[in-house]
């Protein structure tokens, strides 16, 4: 080629010498590219006027790529974001995403960051990587971005990001789970999330490592949720009332083979309180009852209230008291029943077994409880008990509230005889109590005018020779006096003489008194009885005289026979019992509901959850049933399954009208894997007929508020 052919421009020369050169000019603009070059790149004279062996183009795009790539990567070990994500930034504008590495290394830097401004950007960052370029997600990097992401209190981008994880067949570390889920559950939207997460998870495990062949033993343990991420959950569910999905997670920790600790105990106890379940904890307390650590029973007060409150939601005063006199006496021994005691090589129980979902054990599930085992990072707090049971100096005792309930109880049903066998027995256990029950009780029943009730549990306690002191003797004859009663004060009288007491009625001030002297007794008239102190069990015994309502007691009895029938799939059975409810005017409430949702769902039978749904709806427009999140998430989850897109959009617009969160994600999650082909080539005008038209309007309406893009 004839050299005086090829003249180049000053300029051109000036650019071949930059393109040339092992090094850009350090002025960039914003975009990443050099001024000069930016000018240059659609200049066709360039390529007309240079020689065909030199390719400036190829040059050009080498030296700026490894130039570029040679900062990004020289920002990272920095800590400054902002170089690092300029960096970044001119290098995607030019050259795409970097490899893995580096991403990962951006993304990690940016997850150490506090601020919720970086966290953010590296949340969208994530997001792009996933959508454009999906082999670039990195499962440690991901992890503790959504780690990040749950601690400064973002549950959204954390539950997303997570779950870009867990759809690429990855798993993060237990300690990484562990501590996601411990920032997640403390909000309530987090709380929802975490739930669902579990599940998820939980689904993932079984469907690809407990099927049969494809079990592998080195790593299933690694791949399933620990017992602590389900107590974190569940103790979650307790705090924000989602007592629908604590049962389905509690129905998954035996399908996954987790084992339950302490902890876990407790914490079913509760749910199972909320529930109005007992039968369960009934059958567990027997196994309870043999554990003799005093550790564990400074754990297990817990359980012990939570089942004496059952006792009491079902009216059942005798199984309270039995337990109440149990626990004064603090007898150990286990009875074999449902309860199935495991027995190590010495000799000594270690792990019971708890029935849960159907009680027929082919179609049920039994989860394996390690009593004996208490993590000592996590502990239930005893923040919502109901307050019945006390631990004092290593000792369970019922406190005033109970005692309370229990004589309420007793005087409703007017068996005042079993109160007394009661207190006698209570005072036949003398040696652990610390106060004269016998005498509270009898004052408090005489200052709410339960007098007869009075006498008559004094009369019980003289035939079983209890003493008792001249106090509630003078109270209930000056109480006698004060009514007028005179003949019943009389036969008080006389029977205070028959046992050594002296009595002598007076009159003060117009009005009739009594005074008692005895040996080793104290002077008591009107005066000082008006100065008794008002105890907290009168205080309770007061609320409790208010508030009784044996209603209650048939809506957990209802419930708990339509759980049934509705685990066994008898679905009959239990609308028979909802009728009888109806007849007995007994409101069903949100339990009742989900209990025949969950039936139903478990026969397939989807149509029947769209009318029992229109039930709900009257109810709820009436006042007559409160709308619960946990119910719409489970109806909308069944109305996917069964393609009934109107229903789903209308338990979607009421979630969304009372404020409560709807997990997209999880929603759009279900519909691609049921419908995911659903009308994606029917147009409107090719339906033909109007019901047809209408669900494609509706499942068009999903897909836009769901962000399915087809």
């Amino acid at each position: 080629m004839n050299r005086s052919l090829v003249r180049l421009s000053p300029f051109h020369r000036r650019l071949s010498r930059i393109l040339l050169s092992s090094t850009v000019d350090a002025s960039v603009d914003r975009a990443g590219l050099p001024f000069e070059i930016g000018a240059a790149m659609c200049c066709d004279p360039f390529r007309r006027y240079t020689s065909s062996r030199v390719q400036p183009r190829s040059l050009w795009e080498g030296s700026s790529y490894e130039t570029l790539l040679r900062k990004f990567e020289s920002t990272l070990p920095d800590d400054s974001l902002e170089e690092a994500w300029e960096a970044f930034g001119n290098f995607k504008m030019l050259h795409g995403f970097p490899e893995q590495r580096l991403v990962s290394k951006l993304i990690a830097s940016l997850s150490y960051s506090s601020s919720a401004h970086w966290l953010r950007k590296a949340y969208d960052l994530a997001i792009k990587i996933s959508k454009e370029k999906p082999d670039l997600v990195r499962c440690e990097s991901f992890s503790r971005l959504s780690l990040a992401l749950a601690r400064t209190r973002m549950p959204v981008p954390a539950s997303t990001v997570l779950r870009i994880v867990l759809e690429r067949g990855k798993i993060p570390s237990q300690d990484i789970l562990s501590s996601m889920f411990l920032h997640l559950v403390k909000t309530r939207i987090g709380s929802c999330l975490a739930s669902d997460i579990l599940i998820e998870i939980c689904e993932y495990y079984l469907n690809n490592f407990c099927s049969s062949g494809t079990r592998k033993a080195k790593n299933i343990n690694l791949m399933k949720p620990n017992t602590i991420i389900f107590n974190l959950v569940l103790e979650s569910c307790i705090r924000f009332g989602s007592l629908i999905k604590a049962r389905q997670i509690i129905e998954l920790m035996p399908q996954v083979g987790v084992i339950a600790d302490a902890n876990s105990i407790v914490i079913i106890a509760k749910i199972y309180k909320m529930m109005g379940e007992r039968g369960d904890l009934n059958n567990l307390r027997e196994h309870i009852d043999s554990i003799s650590s005093p550790a564990l029973s400074r754990q297990y007060w817990q359980f012990y209230d939570s089942l004496l409150c059952l006792h009491f939601k079902y009216n059942d005063v005798d199984a309270a008291a039995e337990l109440m006199l149990d626990l004064f006496r603090r007898t150990r021994s286990l009875h074999s029943s449902s309860v199935l005691p495991h027995v190590n090589s010495n000799g000594s129980q270690t792990q019971c077994f708890l029935q849960v979902g159907s009680s027929n054990l082919r179609t049920g599930s039994r989860i394996i409880i390690d009593s004996l085992n208490l993590k000592n990072d996590f502990l239930v707090p005893a923040k919502g008990q109901s307050g019945l049971i006390l631990f004092v100096d290593g000792k369970f005792l019922p406190s005033s509230k109970a005692i309370a309930k229990l004589i309420n109880g007793y005087v409703k049903e007017r068996n005042v005889d079993k109160l007394s066998n009661f207190l006698i027995n209570v005072q036949k256990e003398a040696d652990i109590v610390e106060v004269d029950l016998c005498s509270d009780v009898l004052h408090a029943c005489i200052m709410l005018g339960w007098l007869d009730t009075a006498h008559d549990i004094l009369d019980d306690l003289e035939l079983a020779k209890i003493p008792v002191g001249a106090n509630p003797y003078a109270s209930l004859l000056n109480a006698y006096l004060k009514e007028k009663m005179w003949e019943e004060s009389k036969v008080l009288v006389n029977q205070m003489k028959k046992v050594g007491f002296i009595v002598s009625v007076c009159d003060e001030h117009g009005e009739s008194t009594c005074v008692v002297e005895n040996i080793g007794a104290n002077h008591l008239d009107k005066r000082t009885s008006n100065l008794v102190k008002k105890s907290d069990l009168l205080r309770f015994l007061e609320l409790e005289d208010r508030e009784y309502n044996l209603g209650n007691q048939l809506v957990y009895e209802f419930n708990s026979s339509i759980l049934f029938f509705c685990k066994a799939k008898m679905i009959e059975d239990a609308l028979k019992t909802l009728k009888q409810m109806r007849r007995r005017n007994v409101q069903p409430t949100v339990l009742t509901f989900s209990y025949l949702v969950d039936g139903y769902s478990s026969l397939g039978m989807y149509r029947d959850i769209t009318i029992l749904w229109g039930e709900m709806r009257r109810q709820m427009e009436y006042g007559m049933l409160a709308a619960d999140r946990d119910l719409f998430d489970c109806l909308l989850w069944n109305f996917l399954r069964g393609g009934y897109f109107e229903r789903a959009m209308e338990i979607i617009n009421y979630m969304l009208k009372h404020n409560m969160y709807v997990d997209k994600w999880k929603y759009r999650r279900e519909f691609l894997k049921y419908h995911k082909n659903l009308y994606c080539s029917l147009k409107a005008s090719d339906c033909r007929t109007d019901a047809q038209n209408r669900r494609l309007e509706y499942v068009r309406a999903f897909r836009k508020w769901s962000g399915i893009d087809r």
